[in-house]
């Protein structure tokens, strides 16, 4: 029997002039070690640098007409 195909419990989605999309099963922890709740199963990472809530994409993406590609929210 074939072993069955399953995705990579994270799956990190570079955006062509965009963050960087987490989905999946990820941690998120403070340079300290200590858990964030991201309340989300989708987080966006900034890559441009001009987010005001860094490394977090704040929606300045917009601005240059971003869409993220669709993904599952759980």
């Amino acid at each position: 029997m074939p072993a069955e195909e399953t995705e990579p419990a994270t799956v990190i989605v570079a955006c062509e002039n965009g963050p960087l999309l987490v989905r999946g099963d990820f941690a998120l922890r403070t340079q300290r070690g200590e858990d964030i709740d991201p309340r989300r199963a989708t987080v966006a990472l900034c890559r441009c640098g001009r987010s005001a809530i860094r490394p977090f994409c704040d929606g300045t993406h917009k601005a240059i007409g971003f869409r993220a590609p669709g993904g599952r929210e759980g």
